[in-house]
Formats: C-alpha cells, sequence, structure tokens
C-alpha cells in the first residue's frame, strides 16, 4: 500500500499549470488585487465543504469522497482552459476549491489508519514523509513537462488540459483502495448525524490547548506559505528577462526554461526534505523540538526576504524561496505527525480536515491584502522590471515572530506519560 499511496502523491501532483498559475492570470490583464481575490474565493469554498467533507468521509467512506474529489478537479481544469471571462475563472476555481475540500485530510486519514491496522503507528513521521516525498517528485516531473508545454505550446492555460490524463489514472488508482480503508462507515448518513459529528470534533479542538496550537501554527505557516509562494512567478519572469541567454526566443519561452529551471531544483530539494524529515525529529529533539528549530528558519528566511527584494536581488530572493519551500517541507510531516499524536483515530479525517480549513482560511484573509499590498507597493510603477514585491516577505515574517513568542503548551506535557494508543483505545488528545 505504500506504493499505492506514494502512486496517488505522484499523479496528484502532476499540476502542469501551478508554476504558472499567477502568469497565466497577468497573461489575462488581471491585477494582483484580482488574482488575490480568486485565490481567496477558492478558499472560502475549500472552507465551505472542508470540515463537512472530512465528517463524510469518516461517516460515508473515504474512498467514496477521494473520487468525488478527483472529478471536480477534471472539471476545474476544463473550465479554467477554456473559460473566456472572469466569472468562468471564478466557477474553475469553485470545482477546485470543491476538489481541495474532499481530498484534504481524508488521504493521511487513509495512511494513518494502515499504519495502525499493520501495528506501525509509530512510523507515522518517516510514512507520511516518504510519501510526500513523491508527490514533490512528481512535482519536479511536472515542471519539466509544463516547461516544454509552455516553450513549445506558447499558452500558459492550455496546460490545464494535460493534467487531465494523471488525475483521471490517479481516480482509478483510489478507486481500487481496499474496501478497508473507508474507515468504520455508517450505512446511512443524515444531516443531522454530520453536524453532531462536526460539533464534537471541533469543540474538542478548541478546548484542547495542543490542538488550539497546532490550528495556529498551521495558519500561520502553511496558510501564510499558500498565499506567498506563487509570487516567485512574476519574481523568476523578472529574472528570465534580465538574464542575457536566450535571446533569440520569446519572453514567454525564457520564462518557461528559468521557472522550469527552478521549480525542478526546488521540487527535488522538497522530495528529499520531506522524505527525511523523520530523520529532522530525531536530531532536534523531537516533533516539538523541530518544530521551533524550524519556526527560527522560518524568520530569519523571511527577514532576509525583506533585504534582497528591496534591493532587487533576484538570486539572492530565488535562494530564500527555495529554503522557504524546503523548510515547508520539513515541516509538513512533522506538523502531522503532532496532530495524530493529540488525536482520536476515529476522528481523524474530520480533524485533519479542520487543519486543512484553518489554512485555508490564513490563506483566504492574507492572499487579497497581500494582493492589495503589492499593488499599493507598485503604484505608479510602468514596467515589470520596476516591479517590488517586499510586502510578502513582510507578511510572512510576522506570524512566524508571533509562533516564536508564544509558547507551546507541549513543554508543560513533556513530562507526562504517553496515553494509550490502539484501535479499541482511543488516544486522549489533551
Amino acid at each position: 500500500m505504500i506504493l499505492r499511496f506514494s502512486l496517488y502523491g505522484f499523479l496528484k501532483n502532476q499540476t502542469y499549470f501551478e508554476p504558472f498559475l499567477v502568469l497565466a492570470f497577468r497573461e489575462a490583464g488581471m491585477s494582483f488585487f484580482e488574482i488575490g481575490l480568486l485565490i481567496g474565493f477558492r478558499e472560502v469554498v475549500i472552507n465551505l465543504f472542508e470540515v463537512p467533507s472530512g465528517a463524510l468521509a469518516d461517516l460515508h467512506g473515504r474512498r467514496r469522497c477521494m473520487v468525488v474529489s478527483f472529478a471536480s478537479y477534471i472539471i476545474s481544469f476544463l473550465i479554467l482552459a477554456y473559460g473566456a471571462e472572469l466569472w468562468h475563472l471564478f466557477a474553475g476555481m469553485f470545482f477546485f476549491g470543491g476538489g481541495e475540500a474532499f481530498r484534504t485530510g481524508t488521504h493521511k486519514a487513509m495512511i494513518f489508519d494502515w499504519l495502525r491496522a499493520q501495528g506501525r503507528a509509530d512510523e507515522r513521521t518517516k510514512v507520511y514523509g516518504y510519501t510526500r516525498s513523491w508527490s514533490k517528485l512528481g512535482s519536479a516531473i511536472s515542471v519539466l513537462i509544463a516547461s516544454a508545454l509552455v516553450f513549445y505550446g506558447g499558452s500558459y492555460r492550455s496546460i490545464f488540459l494535460f493534467a487531465i490524463a494523471p488525475y483521471l489514472a490517479n481516480l482509478i488508482n483510489l478507486a481500487t483502495y481496499p474496501a478497508s480503508l473507508d474507515g468504520n462507515r455508517s450505512t446511512e448518513v443524515s444531516f443531522r448525524q454530520m453536524a453532531r459529528h462536526l460539533w464534537r470534533v471541533a469543540s474538542d479542538a478548541m478546548r484542547t490547548p495542543m490542538l488550539r496550537r497546532l490550528l495556529c501554527e498551521c495558519m500561520s505557516c502553511e496558510g501564510v506559505y499558500a498565499a506567498v509562494k506563487d509570487y516567485l512567478q512574476p519574481i523568476l519572469k523578472l529574472a528570465a528577462l534580465s538574464l542575457p541567454i536566450l535571446l533569440s526566443v520569446s519572453d514567454r519561452q525564457r520564462t518557461a526554461v528559468v521557472v522550469g529551471a527552478v521549480y525542478f531544483v526546488l521540487h527535488l530539494l522538497s522530495s528529499a526534505a520531506s522524505r527525511y524529515s523523520h530523520v529532522t525529529v530525531e536530531r532536534w529533539g523531537g516533533e516539538e523540538g523541530a518544530a521551533r528549530r524550524l519556526w527560527w528558519i522560518v524568520l530569519v528566511a523571511f527577514l532576509l526576504l525583506i533585504v534582497t527584494l528591496r534591493l532587487r536581488l533576484e538570486g539572492g530572493t530565488v535562494a530564500l524561496f527555495v529554503l522557504l519551500s524546503v523548510t515547508q517541507n520539513l515541516w509538513r510531516p512533522v506538523l502531522i505527525g503532532r496532530f495524530d499524536s493529540h488525536s482520536k483515530p476515529e476522528v481523524a479525517a474530520t480533524l485533519l480536515s479542520l487543519e486543512s480549513q484553518a489554512n485555508s482560511v490564513s490563506t483566504m484573509l492574507v492572499a487579497p491584502l497581500l494582493g492589495y499590498m503589492v499593488d499599493w507597493a507598485n503604484a505608479g510603477v510602468a514596467t515589470d522590471s520596476e516591479r517590488t514585491f517586499w510586502p510578502i516577505a513582510v507578511a510572512g515574517a510576522a506570524p512566524a515572530l508571533l509562533m516564536l513568542v508564544w509558547r507551546s503548551p507541549a513543554r508543560e506535557l513533556r513530562n507526562l506519560p504517553d496515553p494509550p494508543r490502539s484501535g479499541s483505545e482511543s488516544r486522549d488528545p489533551a
């Protein structure tokens, strides 16, 4: 099953449009504020469906929800490729957000269920990091394919269509998972039953200091990073146009080459970071110690990013974005492992959907504001070569500083014995 889990991640990340998403919207004449609104709208949709989808997965079957997720993705690719009006793009983002909502949290819960059934629950960080490394390897390969498609096809939006084939293959992969990974689902699911399940899990999470802390951490790291990371694309475009290479080809083709090369390296390093995240945990004093050190790296990287963006040092800026990506891929398995350590198995998909929803809330709020700040910082700028993106670094440094100042409840719990953990004996989330 680890092979199947890894295949899922590899195929899921064949998102050929991702390295060029902002550039595609800019090509359509959209401002950074409008792009932020689109991204924010996607996160609103994720928020509307995130936790209900996790509850449906826990109660009605996780494989079914995953199949619905990938069907929704495919519809979104068709709309985003062919949509001619702004509201078409919003519709495409609606279906994309629906796909995200039904996917996030659910597959991780399936992995953790399988590990518990195999008696390997203590390997959660290692196994999840390994499967995530295949996801990032898939991203690296998809970047090379996407760059070739843009270089020879000349259109950013058409590459949405090429993502359909791997997503269809993944739909088949998920539909043929063992029935045991559906969880202890009910034969009938009512709205009242689902609402009670949601309320119980959410209220338990809010009453548990460590889970509250983890939800705030994922909002500050994952949510903000999701809003910031795509600004690497216009920065790489500026770098590509300033380099004395490939002068015989178009600006779009030069951008495709530079974006492809940087994102390929970025995803390869991210893949290695995910695969060896368990080593970070072992060497840095466990999950809590590793998390705190990673927060320091994030803070320093964003502070340095303020400098490189203000001084227009594209090389240093790109290097810091790569560092942030690697750090985030070390961080993600550690965070998910911490959630699993403090949660009950029977509500795992719902709780991890709450985690993903917290990310979405953060991105939903930060993305439009960040787009507005970038437009404000570039008011009166006539050409792309004069643009500045320093607000994105400020947006990343502030929450990192807050998380380092906020004392983690886990420090008070470090000397307590581990609560019991088995299929029939649930672990107290406190």
